[in-house]
């Protein structure tokens, strides 16, 4: 790895652990554009250079979830029932999305990124109010809503916190507590799609140095160590905002994320 690499890559961790802890979307939705920048940089193109950095930025979640999932733990703010009843879902919806990229071209799997994340900002803008009785479903109804959440979050490459948290918000679970909760989420869809983007990608990246599968370990590397250190402090800034400060953040952000993949 070139110092200059590491000096761009440097900040895009610490940002994107800093939002991983402070909205409890794992910080993909920030990562993949900035990592799709950074590649195209280093002169890689084609469809891989979104499925890499697709791929990287669901293995530095890792870390990142399990550093902002200490934060909000302590605090108390995780629905740990919600986490077990919909984490199956989401191992096995990461398994199969992952598996789908690999026949799914790069321009393709952006507009699923701009799509997807730019409805989830309108809505989250839009501040619906859910209907008071609306509940959670079972755990099979949530098993199967983490089997989609898993799917769409290894096809953009985050931590499926752009679905979850308006989901459970829909759901009437108070906003501090989605954004804690699909922390945790974030993890089990991580490692997933982690090893799924290793078996998809395996022996099909021969632009870009340094890679298993679809994944680019010295980028991995720098990001996880910043964004480990930074994700408290977005989770510790989290829980100081009222609640449509909060949701005007979480919008206005996946707006834009989805405004400059669909500009790519």
């Amino acid at each position: 790895m070139t110092l200059s690499l590491a000096l761009l890559l440097l900040p895009l961790g610490a940002m994107g652990g800093f939002l991983a802890g402070l909205l409890g979307i794992g910080g993909g939705m920030f990562l993949v554009p900035a990592l799709t920048w950074v590649f195209a940089l280093l002169g890689m193109s084609g469809g891989d250079l979104v499925k890499v950095a697709i791929a990287s930025s669901l293995a530095t979640i890792m870390l990142t979830s399990l550093s902002s999932i200490r934060a909000h733990h302590s605090r108390g703010a995780i629905e740990w029932s919600i986490v077990r009843s919909v984490a199956p879902g989401l191992v096995a919806g990461a398994l199969i999305g992952a598996q789908f990229a690999r026949f799914i071209p790069g321009q393709w799997m952006a507009w699923f990124f701009a799509v997807f994340v730019g409805y989830s900002g309108f809505q989250m803008l839009l501040d619906k109010k859910p209907s008071p009785g609306r509940m959670l479903p079972g755990k099979a109804g949530q098993a199967g809503v983490g089997v989609g959440i898993g799917v769409l979050s290894a096809l953009v490459g985050a931590g499926g916190g752009f679905l979850s948290v308006p989901f459970m918000v829909w759901c009437n679970v108070a906003i501090h507590r989605a954004v804690a909760t699909s922390a945790a989420l974030g993890f089990p869809i991580a490692v997933a799609g982690t090893v799924g983007y290793v078996v998809s990608g395996w022996g099909r990246v021969e632009s870009l140095p340094n890679t298993v599968g679809y994944l680019h370990w010295p980028t991995i590397l720098v990001i996880s160590v910043c964004s480990v250190l930074f994700a408290p402090l977005g989770a510790h800034a989290a829980h100081r905002m009222n609640v449509k400060q909060l949701k005007r953040a979480f919008g206005v952000l996946l707006l834009g994320l989805a405004a400059y993949m669909a500009l790519r």
